[in-house]
């Protein structure tokens, strides 16, 4: 397909469109061991509804809730939205989560996605990337997230929102990528067949995969140079970073 030929460029959100950087999560330390991690500043929140819960034992169980969470992602790609995730972690320190639901929740959720939030950074030339790049094609993001609100928050606060004709999350959709269904939601959006758009991710082996799987080329943002997945599909083009988008799309 010629450069410019494509009527939609769908993005993958997290470590593509805006990165993600550890280090500048809070610095917390447990059971001698420095950590990078949210659960300090949630722990802080969660003492009044949980006095008896140690930092220790309370990372102990957030960490557990991660790994099940991801388990279960794994195993059918259906999402397990923060909310989830969480009264997962409640059942993990014994306590009842149906009490826990109405004051506890919102503040967990709203303390651990504002720091997760913090950590997330947009590249300077991003922007300007895609405003040009919205001069001639429509623009959409298809994100495996758990939060919806926080996604939106991220594409806000970096000026990005108004550039994005659908913002599709999986929280919201309930299927994760590659999983065709949050592709074609935001196809649907949009109105565009899958063979008139490209989809631009980091994840070979999810948004490649997903994308072919619904009949779109590929582009994988691959800022390590790092070797194919086993098993994962090659796509049309591989670049290390989203300027070289441009050389591919036009504009």
């Amino acid at each position: 397909m010629r450069p410019g030929g494509w009527e939609a460029l769908l993005f993958d959100l997290f470590d593509t469109l805006v990165l993600f950087e550890r280090e500048r999560l809070p610095e917390i330390q447990v059971n001698g061991r420095t950590l990078r991690s949210t659960a300090g500043h949630m722990h802080e929140a969660f003492r009044p509804f949980a006095p008896d819960v140690s930092l220790e034992d309370f990372v102990g169980a957030l960490f557990w809730s991660w790994q099940e969470a991801e388990r279960l992602r794994g195993e059918s790609h259906r999402e397990v939205p923060a909310a989830e995730r969480f009264a997962l972690l409640f059942d993990r320190l014994g306590l009842d989560a149906a009490a826990l639901q109405r004051e506890a929740l919102p503040l967990l959720l709203a303390t651990h996605m504002r720091e997760l939030s913090r950590a997330v950074v947009c590249p300077a030339h991003h922007r300007e990337l895609l405003v040009a790049l919205g001069a001639r094609h429509r623009l959409a993001v298809v994100s495996n997230f758990d939060y919806t609100p926080t996604a939106h928050l991220v594409l806000e606060r970096e000026g990005l929102a108004p550039l994005f004709e659908a913002v599709v999350i999986s929280d919201a959709v309930g299927w994760r990528k590659p999983k065709a269904v949050i592709f074609e939601t935001a196809l649907g959006a949009l109105g565009v067949p899958p063979g008139r758009a490209l989809f631009v991710g980091d994840r070979a082996d999810i948004d490649v995969a997903g994308a072919h799987g619904v009949g779109m080329q590929a582009v994988w943002v691959n800022r390590a140079r790092e070797p194919l997945p086993e098993g994962a599909p090659r796509p049309e083009f591989e670049i290390q970073d989203l300027a070289e988008l441009r050389a591919i799309v036009g504009g």
